[in-house]
């Protein structure tokens, strides 16, 4: 398959043509400053969203004392009394760094609804049409007059919910650039390793930069004739396609996906896959000043749903899992970046703790995982706790406007902050609490 770069409109577009004198310095006013300092820190983020519903049971929170456990034993991590699944290993090593958030409970089952409810905090249903979390934050860590836009999503399925992607009363000015949007079975380029190639950023064969110019005089006339009949949110997203496209195709910047640029053995590190790729692409990203980067596994395809052989293809998902998202924490910390970077990883939803008659786990919002890595997060902890079985928060319930603002806070971004929707009303970013353990 050829992955290209997409520009959100509504639903996925091509890139069209695309300091006191004296005062001692073990004294109080440094600590208050250095607090002041800390408090005002702003972070990037990464989400790794896991598309379909990943099983907590079969990766942060297993339950080998059940019958509900499954076939997965539990491995010790590098914290004394804190065990993952034995197929994330090289995460293992790394859970100093995590925070494992055991007793997320939301009210929503379905992918759609469950996707926009974790991706906005908002229940769908809503006249008003919510901002994706990648937006909102974006927004508030937005890089002035930078080219390369200041949120991607690499590996996106937007088809599941258009809505869970949207900028929406934002505009799309703070919509997504995405990366490899997912139309089907991963198709590995000639060397093996998944085509994550951004071709659209090129120009057409033929066309001379001269020639790209020429059109875009034309194009701007056009547009003035678009406004006489089009609305000022429709000529806007038309503007903002566009420029992104030019922008981009002009810029050294777009060498940030060109991954044959990197060792092999980096490469390999991360994995051949689409996910282990996209995170590579996340670290040049992070690197390039881009506040917000989201890398999907297991939205295309059957994915994290596995309502049948759950533990073939979870061990499968755990493996591209474990490479991509241990090499990114270590490459960025390597690089002095893990730090100033927050990382949330995430579904829309759980998995039932119970295996139906198809070796399989449904749909389950009621007692569930996330985990928190990086900067601005107190790591080796595992906060919450579910009952023995599974199915219930037994400590610590967390919703999801709990997990946002916690991913706000560990960034800098005030969770509170407001914006105005299109009928003029104010809405928080978050309604939530954060969650005072698990920030540093």
């Amino acid at each position: 398959m050829s992955n290209h770069l997409h520009i959100y409109r509504r639903h996925a577009m091509q890139v069209a043509m695309g300091g006191l004198i004296g005062v001692s310095s073990s004294g109080w006013l440094p600590r208050i400053a250095a607090a002041a300092t800390e408090t005002s820190r702003k972070r990037k983020c990464i989400l790794l969203w896991m598309g379909g519903g990943p099983s907590q049971t079969d990766t942060f929170d297993m339950k080998p004392n059940h019958a509900n456990g499954g076939e997965f034993k539990e491995a010790q991590t590098s914290v004394p009394g804190l065990r993952f699944s034995e197929h994330l290993p090289k995460l293992a090593k790394l859970a100093d760094q995590l925070a494992i958030v055991r007793s997320v409970s939301t009210r929503e089952g379905d992918h759609s609804r469950g996707t926009y409810l974790m991706r906005t905090g908002q229940r769908p249903g809503s006249p008003v049409r919510f901002p994706t979390i990648g937006s909102a934050m974006s927004k508030e860590l937005a890089v002035p007059n930078a080219i390369l836009p200041n949120y991607f999503s690499i590996n996106p399925t937007i088809g599941i919910n258009p809505d869970a992607y949207s900028p929406g009363f934002l505009g799309p000015r703070f919509a997504a650039a995405t990366v490899g949007e997912q139309q089907g079975p991963e198709q590995p380029q000639a060397d093996g390793f998944a085509d994550l190639k951004v071709d659209n950023l090129t120009l057409p064969p033929g066309v001379t930069l001269q020639q790209a110019n020429e059109r875009q005089k034309l194009w701007n006339v056009l547009q003035t004739r678009f406004k006489k009949s089009r609305s000022a949110s429709a000529i806007e997203s038309q503007d903002t396609v566009y420029r992104r496209a030019i922008d981009l195709m002009t810029s050294d910047d777009v060498e940030a996906f060109d991954l044959s640029k990197e060792p092999d053995d980096v490469r390999e590190a991360y994995g051949r896959n689409r996910f282990g790729q996209g995170c590579l692409i996340a670290r040049r990203l992070i690197e390039r000043n881009v506040p917000f980067v989201e890398v999907s596994l297991g939205s295309g395809g059957i994915g994290w749903d596995t309502h049948q052989d759950n533990f073939n293809l979870v061990k499968q998902l755990s493996v591209q899992l474990d490479n991509g998202w241990a090499t990114l924490m270590t490459d960025l910390q390597e690089r002095d970046l893990l730090q100033d970077t927050t990382i949330l990883w995430m579904g829309e939803f759980g998995r039932t703790p119970q295996i139906n008659n198809m070796r399989g786990r449904d749909h389950f919002p009621n007692a569930w995982t996330c985990v928190f890595a990086g900067g601005g997060i107190a790591g080796g902890q595992a906060y919450g706790a579910t009952t023995d079985d599974g199915s219930e928060v037994a400590e610590n319930k967390v919703s999801e406007q709990d997990i946002l603002a916690t991913f706000c806070q560990a960034v800098g971004v005030d969770p509170t902050t407001e914006n105005v929707s299109s009928i003029g009303r104010p809405h928080k970013i978050s309604e939530g609490t954060p969650i005072a353990a698990v920030l540093s």
